[in-house]
């Protein structure tokens, strides 16, 4: 009875009661209002908290990215996809050291994720070389494609050249991921048309996704003026197919190194296996760089670096943009090329110092260009004005007539990116049996420089695959 008594004063009451049952009912009444009633005001105070906070729970996926805290080990997003990570001091394995905080944006990220949201690419042919501390994706003992002469590093050239990264003007290009590209072109075919800067690019896309999966019929032989190279488990495969100048060029002599070039006459070499393929990346222009002879309807015309000859001299961007021109428009006028999407590659140029190939040019630079440095009145920069010109050209006939209605153009501009890259190129490091004892300040170290191309490539590529 003393409990039951404590019990009742602690509910605030203490009546007189005939026996124990009585009071044990009348507690079981009071202590079920009791319990009503606190839940009902437990209801309306969480009513009230919950919407006085709102917000916490209704946002934007945007607010959810910025707002939420960070994930260990990862930087905080500090804006609309865009974090921003900050290094600190880094040692290359040459010893060299990075710039203290050195700094990345990383924007238009491309997830492992084929539904994944792809951010709207910027501009990404104006920018800068930044310092990097991450490895090259491959490396010359994990890729065994690269040809001797562009295997910098086994012939001892100092690795600084590979800690550089592109860094578009006010976005980021994403790194490539070789297991992502292979998803986006499965089951397709894709060529590169063009010299060997075409076959210094192919052989870059064959390193960079054979970390993903070793493919079929690899070959590092450079000389070889076509190659085709199958990855299995993807059914993708890629072609290397050669060509000086896309139209019919043949040599004046076999010891001739200049060229009779038939303006007007596609070389089908390539083109036979347009409707075969899905995807194209033509360039060139390196071949024109001499003395050559021009024909038109089987009669010739002029010449090109002849001055002194009793023939009409043309200029070479006269020529590129014939040779260009023709090269676009017999693809646009195939017959079986349907979705067929071409990228046309722009111009790079040497960095040949006191010289050129044979005469005593060298290359010897550690560390990319200054912006200063640049000549923007040279002839590649011309040559890149033209290319432009020329794709943009094209682009207007597509979707004109029933048959060439699905036909796709893309503009792949590194010329301004490369021109500072006076140190990405094999210079005296590779095999001299390739070119005797000269420096070769055209082509591009493998890993090295020529990799962001398909950085850029990929990046197209889901653009537009999102888009299908």
């Amino acid at each position: 009875m003393a409990s039951a008594s404590a019990s009742a004063v602690f509910l605030g009451f203490a009546p007189r009661f005939q026996n124990g049952t009585e009071l044990l009912l009348l507690l079981q009444k009071k202590v079920t209002s009791f319990l009503l009633l606190s839940l009902g005001l437990s209801s309306i105070l969480l009513l009230l908290t919950w919407g006085a906070s709102s917000n916490t729970f209704m946002f934007t996926p945007k607010q959810a990215l910025s707002d939420s805290a960070p994930s260990p080990g990862y930087p905080k997003i500090t804006d609309d996809l865009t974090p921003t990570i900050t290094y600190g001091e880094a040692v290359l394995p040459s010893g060299n050291l990075i710039a203290d905080n050195s700094t990345a944006t990383v924007s238009s990220q491309v997830p492992n994720n084929n539904s994944s949201p792809i951010i709207e690419p910027c501009d990404m042919s104006t920018g800068k070389w930044v310092r990097e501390t991450r490895e090259p994706i491959y490396s010359n003992l994990t890729c065994p494609f690269i040809p001797e002469n562009k295997n910098c590093q086994q012939h001892g050239k100092s690795p600084g050249y590979l800690y550089w990264r592109w860094k578009p003007d006010g976005c980021d290009l994403p790194w490539f991921e070789p297991n992502r590209f292979l998803s986006v072109v499965r089951g397709k075919t894709f060529a590169f048309v063009g010299d060997s800067l075409a076959r210094n690019h192919f052989d870059s896309l064959v390193c960079l996704l054979s970390q993903a999966e070793v493919p079929t019929n690899g070959d590092r032989n450079p000389y070889k003026r076509f190659l085709k190279v199958h990855f299995p488990s993807s059914n993708f495969t890629v072609m290397m197919i050669w060509t000086e100048f896309y139209v019919l060029g043949m040599p004046r002599t076999n010891a001739s190194t200049s060229f009779d070039i038939h303006l007007d006459k596609i070389n089908t070499a390539w083109t036979s296996r347009l409707p075969s393929l899905d995807y194209l990346v033509i360039s060139g222009g390196n071949w024109l760089y001499r003395k050559n002879y021009l024909y038109e309807s089987n009669k010739l015309i002029g010449c090109v670096y002849c001055r002194g000859e009793n023939l009409t001299e043309y200029s070479l961007p006269y020529v590129i943009r014939r040779v260009v021109r023709k090269a676009l428009e017999s693809i646009q006028s195939c017959q079986n090329c349907d979705k067929l999407m071409t990228f046309l590659r722009s111009h790079t140029t040497s960095h040949f110092e006191k010289g050129s190939w044979f005469n005593g040019g060298f290359c010897n630079r550690t560390e990319p260009l200054n912006e200063s440095e640049l000549d923007f009145d040279a002839i590649e920069w011309e040559i890149r004005k033209i290319q432009k010109e020329e794709i943009e050209r094209i682009k207007q006939f597509d979707g004109i007539g029933d048959t060439n209605r699905n036909k796709r153009y893309k503009w792949l501009d590194v010329t301004k990116a490369m021109m500072i890259r006076a140190d990405g190129h094999p210079g005296k490091y590779y095999n001299k049996e390739y070119s005797r004892s000269a420096y070769d300040c055209l082509h591009w170290c493998l890993p090295g420089p020529v990799d962001m191309w398909n950085e850029m490539l990929m990046l197209n590529l889901i653009n537009t695959s999102s888009l299908d």
